[in-house]
């Protein structure tokens, strides 16, 4: 188990077990501080009463240590792991981790009390999968451990898998497989071997719900100019703390407002050019490294970019399912890996942008869905339904918005904002059943709890921030860098910085025609908006012309009726009617389509 995440560790690795109790825990180490034998995992605390495997950064580690050392507590080393021991020992779990700001997954045995704790960051940067065996417990960073256990049995959920394929990822707490949850971001699972059988929840000890309706009810009252001040105060100290490693850094840059943040501020941190790296297409509409170059000759960082061919994308195909032990659809997972790929080349930590559109309005549902809303209230509800009804019918016509559309009929017919949230985000509806057996209420079960009080944008960043972030932007983010043996660090997910975001004034954030207001005034003391107000394009790559084109191919291999067959998951008549319709032209499938295929390559790969 230990050793199929050599990739996520190949300077070292341990491994600790106690044969009388049952408890093993085993390491790969990523060295990025104190880089002795003193960083060693699993480790032990100075009276040996707690062992630890862990993943991640605890970024204040030095303030901590500082503070441990006035109470007496003596340090072998000056690596985080040490600090975060200690603090469990000293303060107890739960007030540690209160206490810390970081990123991290880790398991922590009480030998005295023969107790196991799991632990997963506020938001969720790192993974941490648990599963209950004939046998007892299983844990770890990814499933290609839990195959490596001889009493696995790799069982699909298929509850699992119809969220995946109108979601393109599996939120939380579902994994594709039975019996196997994925530990929620800011919470906690403690047990004892007495447990077994009985299996506790887990318990919050942070709650981004309790923080976005606390700063709701209590949005700063200061002025802008202040409001800008203090948020690049934190971004400041955020990305200080997150440039703190005894190895390089650097960081990904693709000329957007979030990255571009960053970048400048790290820069502005830094005595000497800061690393950068972005990757590019020639496809029109989707090359951002013009502007990643124009904002890095701009800030005067050590600029890498790299101009990726359909024959080079492709290439990186097959190690989709390898990366991504669950079936993941999120196209701009093949950008992440390459520019993760080639960051690696140059340093052993990259900082990126990640976090910026859900805490700052972003997303083009946040600020156009809020207009629509708008609109709607205003509309008699004997009008909405025609209006929905005219919205779906233009969908279907060929060259039309079909995306758009779809997404304005499902606001004229929501009854509320909390409602309609799984809606806007699923894929469109195929032509038909795309699940031999497809559970309809599934979303039911996914359950996304309601923050009250909140008008239409703050309900849909607050979704986007519990669901779509943890599940599809920090996954893809990991998988890719970790795949590669590289560290991501996102500034904008301090909790601190969370915080502060949930309250400001929404004429902060969203303020047409421009997102992330707030954010923009920070940037635009270091980069010209020449450079920088466009509109947004996101990071992706031209799926739908390759799937006509230079992919056609192998996808027509994948789509083939007989492979379709296979497992009996897919209904082969509806996914070769989206093929027919996507070849033609007469209808956009690209990400149905690639949920398909990833679905497909990740059966074939781990044969299940």
């Amino acid at each position: 188990m230990r050793d199929a995440l050599a990739h996520r560790g190949p300077d070292a690795c341990g491994l600790w077990s106690d044969p009388a109790v049952g408890i093993g825990l085993a390491h790969r180490r990523l060295s990025i501080l104190d880089l002795s034998e003193n960083g060693a995992q699993p480790m032990h605390c100075a009276s040996g009463r707690f062992v630890i495997t862990y993943n991640g950064e605890i970024y204040n580690f030095a303030e901590l240590h500082r503070e441990l050392e006035r109470t007496g507590y003596r340090f072998r080393g000056h690596c985080d792991t040490e600090v975060l021991l200690a603090a469990c020992e000293s303060w107890g779990v739960r007030p540690a981790l209160e206490r810390c700001n970081g990123m991290f997954a880790f398991a922590l045995w009480d030998r005295q009390k023969r107790r196991l704790y799991l632990a997963r960051d506020r938001m969720g940067e790192k993974p941490l999968y648990y599963g209950w065996m004939p046998e007892g417990l299983i844990f770890a960073s990814e499933l290609k451990s839990f195959r490596a256990c001889p009493t696995f049995r790799a069982e699909i959920d298929r509850e699992a898998l119809a969220l995946y394929l109108q979601y393109q990822y599996i939120p939380e707490p579902f994994s594709i497989y039975k019996n196997v949850r994925k530990l929620p971001p800011g919470c906690t699972l403690s047990l004892t071997t007495a447990m077994a059988g009985q299996p506790p929840g887990p318990e919050p000890y942070w709650s981004l719900k309790r923080v976005a309706e606390r700063g709701l009810r209590c949005s700063l009252e200061c002025s802008e100019t202040e409001a800008i001040d203090e948020l690049e105060r934190l971004l400041r100290r955020s990305i200080g703390l997150r440039m703190v490693a005894d190895v390089p850094v650097g960081a990904f840059l693709s000329g957007g407002i979030d990255s571009s943040t960053v970048v400048a501020l790290a820069q502005a941190e830094s005595s000497r050019p800061v690393k950068t790296f972005s990757i590019g297409f020639a496809e029109r509409g989707y090359d951002e490294a013009v502007a990643a170059k124009a904002v890095a000759a701009h800030l005067g960082t050590d600029h890498t970019e790299l101009y990726v061919t359909p024959a080079e994308a492709m290439a990186t195909i097959p190690l989709m399912p390898t990366l991504y032990d669950e079936p993941f659809a999120d196209n701009s997972q093949i950008p992440t890996y390459l520019v993760a790929k080639l960051a690696r080349q140059s340093v052993k930590v990259s900082i990126s942008g990640d976090g910026g559109d859900e805490l700052f309005g972003g997303y083009n549902r946040h600020w156009q869905g809020s207009r629509v809303w708008a609109l709607r209230r205003w509309l008699p509800p004997g009008i909405r339904t025609p209006a929905a009804v005219a919205a779906n019918t233009l969908a279907k016509l060929p060259a039309a918005p079909a995306r758009k559309l779809s997404k304005f009929a499902i606001l004229m017919r929501a009854r509320s904002t909390g409602a309609v949230y799984k809606d806007l985000v699923a894929d469109r509806e195929p032509p038909g059943p795309l699940m031999t057996d497809g559970p309809r209420a599934v979303r039911d079960r996914w359950e996304i709890p309601p923050l009250e009080d909140a008008d239409f944008a703050h309900s849909i960043m607050y979704s986007d921030a519990i669901t779509y972030l943890p599940g599809d932007i920090l996954v893809k983010v990991d998988r890719a860098t970790m795949g590669v043996s590289l560290e991501a660090r996102t500034p904008y997910l301090d909790h601190q910085v969370v915080e502060f975001a949930w309250q400001l004034p929404l004429s902060l954030k969203i303020r047409p025609p421009w997102s992330k207001y707030v954010l923009r005034q920070v940037l635009y003391r270091h980069v010209p908006r020449a450079l920088i107000d466009r509109p947004k394009q996101g990071f992706s790559v031209p799926i739908g012309e390759w799937l006509r084109g230079p992919m056609r191919e192998w996808a027509e291999d994948l789509l083939g009726e007989s492979r379709l067959k296979q497992g009996g998951v897919l209904n082969p008549k509806t996914v070769r009617a989206m093929w027919r319709q996507h070849l033609s032209g007469a209808r956009e499938w690209r990400n149905g389509l690639w949920n398909v295929l990833m679905l497909q390559s990740w059966r074939e790969h781990w044969k299940v």
